[in-house]
């Protein structure tokens, strides 16, 4: 989904694709899951219990009715999400979620006042996220929402700032999601310094480690 185009403008765009070059719409860059979390208005747990195509643009858009479980960030902002909204077309960056079948962590924006979604965003089936996802989204990531991750594609890569990560999954033979997106996150020390830790425990001792996955 274009989330970050005004909705006129993305009109405009679509009106002026033909629909070869809707086909190749979509394109995301790889993003950490904590970066995903620090830059979404909603973070939630849920199961999708019921979907409708509802006839609002030139290609529609599917509206997901979830069952909200938990809720991860976004409280202030709707603390209770009931529907879910993304393009109805893949090109377009449209995501498709099964109904009455999985859990699913899900990630998105709020445009007025409802929340939206698509294949750019970060969303995954709850037992397909490892052991340290589930508690970065309890609290690690948020303590790293002010560090920055930096991805290197190509070596030579470094760090330019002391509130970086060095995210190197996509050098990795495994590709990506590699073993930091599954594994790691960015923490900002006392310091100042931004670093990645591994794991459940809290660099921050005096974090009381009693949240469930």
């Amino acid at each position: 989904m274009l989330a970050r185009l005004p909705l006129l403008g993305l009109l405009a765009l679509l009106a002026s694709w033909d629909l070869d070059q809707l086909a190749d719409a979509c394109t995301c860059w790889p993003s950490h899951p904590q970066e995903a979390f620090c830059s979404s208005d909603i973070v939630i747990r849920a199961k999708v219990v019921g979907k409708k195509l509802m006839k609002d643009g030139p290609f529609g858009t599917m509206r997901y009715t979830v069952k909200q479980m938990k809720m991860y960030r976004g409280f202030n902002t709707m603390p209770q999400v009931q529907y879910i909204y993304t393009e109805a077309s893949e090109s377009l960056c449209g995501v498709k979620l099964e109904v009455n079948k999985y859990h699913y962590l899900i990630t998105g924006r709020v445009f007025e006042g409802k929340v939206y979604t698509g294949l750019c965003n970060f969303i995954q089936k709850w037992d397909h996220l490892t052991l340290p996802q589930r508690k970065g989204l309890n609290y690690r990531y948020e303590q790293g929402c002010s560090c920055k991750i930096k991805p290197c594609y190509y070596r030579p890569c470094f760090v330019t700032a002391k509130n970086e990560c060095l995210w190197m999954d996509m050098l990795s033979s495994f590709g990506y999601p590699g073993y930091q997106s599954k594994n790691y996150a960015c923490i900002k020390q006392k310091e100042g310094y931004c670093s990645w830790h591994r794991g459940w425990v809290p660099p921050d001792k005096s974090v009381v480690n009693a949240m469930d996955p």
